[in-house]
């Protein structure tokens, strides 16, 4: 497998009909600019669906990658090593966040476990039944991923994406259930980037104090080592330090571009995956929206690096998808806002500048004359 080869598979979404959804924005009875950032979404959307007026999303869904990260066994997480089968369980009950808002949203929540390091049993078997392995290597010392796994994860993250676009899945909220992946995620955007190891460590979504960053930076700073004589190989990078779970979103990521279905990443981990997924199609982003700002350095670098700018910023932090899932509504919104407000009619345009009256300066010219 090649990365490189999704670079001729992935078109951009159709430049003419953005065209066409700029015109008729121009004729909405809203004055243009006066909806903001909501006028570009609808105009994306547009080019995206290949439709003007834009249509609703309707079928949003969220999916979620989970795996362990064997670098977690060094401290560097908030949580214990080995516990993401804990985040995809309260998710599966409904009791984090992420799964309270698909729920006030009615939007279906899919979790797919790419490499949890549990038994099978403590999951359902459709979540478990596309695990590629259990837990990823600790990438300051050796490779998350053999080769062979590393093409299966994103062969599976394709598969996925697939299986999405063709049940009419029309959005994509993406983000990940792990223990360990920020710095995973971290090490990629350092690589890809070429900064050092302390431009990108943050502390995670579970919160991390002074003594775990400093681990975390180190664990960064020797899994870069690693990574830097393999950046001409995305496949090979994600294997020696990425994971199950990244490989997969990365795969999801691409064919979903090749699917021309619409993706709102959510934190550093999506980010991450996809600027590896830009490396190998360019085009990629176009297909991408960014959720929030989730506060970690290495995803202000990663959007940065792809020109994306967050929809939101609210200081969520939590991760699992909860930022992106948030800026769902406002997608909605402006797909409403594009296919649903009125146009301007000719007559009433020409009966607003009759009713308008002479000028101001002609008005200032005409208290001049009475004055005199």
């Amino acid at each position: 497998m090649n990365l490189d080869d999704f670079s001729d598979l992935i078109e951009r979404p159709d430049g003419g009909v953005r065209r066409d959804a700029e015109e008729r924005r121009e004729r909405l009875i809203v004055p243009p600019g006066a909806l903001g950032r909501l006028d570009e979404l609808g105009e994306w959307l547009s080019a995206a669906q290949q439709s003007v007026p834009v249509k609703a999303v309707a079928q949003p869904r969220v999916v979620l990658f989970a795996g362990d990260h064997g670098v977690a066994e060094l401290g560097v997480s908030g949580r214990a090593a080995g516990t993401t089968h804990e985040l995809v369980r309260a998710a599966l009950e409904g009791a984090s966040p992420v799964a309270v808002l698909a729920r006030r949203f009615s939007v279906p929540l899919r979790i797919v476990d790419a490499g949890v390091d549990c038994d099978p049993e403590l999951l359902p078997e459709s979540v478990v039944r596309h695990r590629v392995r259990r837990g990823s290597g600790r990438i300051d010392i050796e490779d998350a991923l053999s080769a062979e796994d590393a093409e299966r994860a994103v062969r599976l993250g394709m598969a996925i994406a697939d299986e999405e676009a063709d049940s009419g899945t029309d959005l994509v909220v993406l983000g990940d259930l792990s223990v360990g992946g920020t710095t995973a995620a971290a090490t990629l955007v350092a690589a890809l980037c070429g900064t050092d190891a302390s431009v990108v460590t943050g502390r995670g979504g579970a919160g991390i104090d002074d003594l775990a960053w400093m681990r975390k930076c180190a664990a960064i700073r020797d899994a870069l080592r690693r990574a830097r004589p393999v950046l001409g190989d995305q496949l090979e990078l994600l294997a020696t330090v990425g994971g199950a779970d990244l490989a997969a979103m990365t795969g999801f990521l691409l064919q979903s571009a090749v699917r021309r279905m619409p993706v709102i990443l959510d934190g550093v981990v999506a980010a991450a995956c996809a600027l590896v997924a830009q490396r190998a199609a360019f085009r990629a982003p176009d297909w991408w929206l960014a959720g929030q700002v989730s506060g970690e350095p290495a995803q202000a670098k990663a959007l940065d690096r792809m020109a994306l700018t967050p929809l939101l910023d609210h200081g969520v932090t939590v991760g699992e998808g909860t930022g992106a899932l948030l800026a769902l509504p406002l997608v909605q919104a402006a797909a409403a806002f594009a296919a649903e407000l009125p146009e301007r009619t000719p007559e009433k345009d020409e009966e607003d500048e009759a009713d308008a009256g002479p000028s101001g300066s002609e008005e200032y010219d005409v208290q001049a004359l009475d004055a005199t």
